[in-house]
């Protein structure tokens, strides 16, 4: 009895032994996998980078080891400040030179962001353009050696009433001309244009004597001088800087007009309009550009703040008529960068309010507020349609 019941179970037992030796072999096989198509992307990654390195791109900055990293931070003892991309970290050279550098996080391993700053910054010089002075590129670890500016970005200055006040209006007019001039430089200075696609008060650095410098060129697109229009797979921005034809195609083609737009943002930031004018005047609810528009075209001047000269009124009034050139909806409206030099260093007398484009009508103040934290990515599908992703910084 005893030896039927074993001849029965030794088929099952057998094909137990079987299955489990099947999985023991293929469970092994699968995670082996797993890990060298995880290893075969990073490794492209890497490649990647080391292939545009490699190239015959022309680059000015030096590159730097991840040792010489450690040392030239005393291995990241003074923290700057971090954002999405990683951390920044103060630095010396040998030379004794101080540096700032931006050390990328994990979020941009693919290492675009980092072949979009050495592409663009790492081969220009120009004295409202951050310099790049070296990089470090050691399989994953990524990092960019800039310039230190001792008085960090112009967002400080923007957003915090006190230290705005140690402004005043002849140094915030300079700075905002020294931007214009960088970007004019980026859009017709070089052998190749370069759209820097998100200006705003972060990524405007101030050096020891408040000389602006622009920063951060992440998201920049390199394209031929002598094209107008640029297409996009995938553009960022941020909500309220971002021109509107890069939400909504059908606004108009994406050009060197979205820096245009950017740059009007800009303006309106530095000059608080947003914030106070309206909220002041007891119509929170009307979207700011078209309050603006009613009070200029009646002759009525602007408030910008705590103004007592007649020359500060001349500056807050010529920069809140360029910045409204520049907001124009349609980017076939709005001036190149060059023609905003032009009004900036002429005569307010001789500038026009523009038309009044009736598509702006409506409350567009949420849709558009600057003030927001968020970040915004422009995606095309397969279609072509566009899908808008936001995603929070906060």
């Amino acid at each position: 009895m005893m030896n039927e019941i074993q001849f029965l179970m030794f088929p099952a037992f057998s094909t137990g032994i079987i299955i489990l030796a099947h999985k023991i072999i293929i469970c092994p096989l699968i995670f082996g996998f797993l890990i060298y198509k995880f290893r075969r992307r990073r490794l492209s990654s890497f490649e990647g980078v080391e292939s545009f390195l490699q190239s015959d791109n022309k680059l000015a900055p030096i590159r730097y080891s991840y040792l010489d990293i450690k040392k030239m931070t005393k291995n990241f003892k003074d923290k700057l400040g971090q954002g999405g991309y990683g951390s920044v970290y103060k630095g010396k050279l040998r030379s004794g030179h101080l540096v700032a550098v931006k050390l990328l996080g994990k979020s941009a391993a693919n290492g675009q962001d980092f072949i979009n700053e050495i592409a663009t910054i790492g081969r220009i010089h120009h004295v409202n353009v951050v310099e790049l002075v070296g990089y470090c590129a050691e399989r994953s670890k990524r990092a960019l050696i800039f310039d230190f500016m001792p008085n960090g970005s112009l967002d400080k200055y923007v957003f915090n009433r006190e230290k705005a006040s140690s402004l005043d209006w002849d140094m915030k007019f300079k700075i905002i001309v020294e931007v214009a001039r960088g970007i004019r430089y980026l859009h017709d200075g070089c052998d190749f244009r370069i759209l820097h696609f998100d200006i705003k008060p972060h990524n405007i650095l101030l050096d020891d004597k408040f000389v602006a410098k622009i920063s951060d060129f992440g998201l920049a697109k390199l394209c031929s001088t002598n094209k107008d229009t640029v297409t996009l797979t995938a553009a960022r921005g941020t909500i309220g800087y971002v021109a509107p034809e890069l939400i909504n195609r059908g606004i108009g083609l994406v050009s060197y007009k979205a820096d245009v737009y950017s740059f009007g943002m800009l303006l309106i930031e530095i000059l608080n309009l947003n914030k106070d004018l309206t909220r002041n005047n007891g119509e929170s609810s009307k979207y700011f550009p078209n309050w603006i528009y009613d009070h200029l075209n009646q002759g009525m001047n602007i408030n910008i703040g705590h103004v007592d000269e007649n020359d500060d009124r001349i500056i807050g009034r010529k920069m809140t008529i360029v910045a409204l050139w520049c907001i124009q909806m349609s980017p076939e409206n709005r001036p190149s960068m060059s023609k905003v030099l032009e009004m900036l260093e002429g005569d307010v007398d001789h500038l026009q309010i523009p038309n009044f484009p009736t598509y702006m009508a409506g409350n567009e103040e949420e849709s558009w507020a600057t003030d927001s934290n968020a970040s915004i990515s422009l995606l095309d599908d397969n279609n072509g349609s566009g899908i808008i992703e936001i995603i929070s910084n906060s």
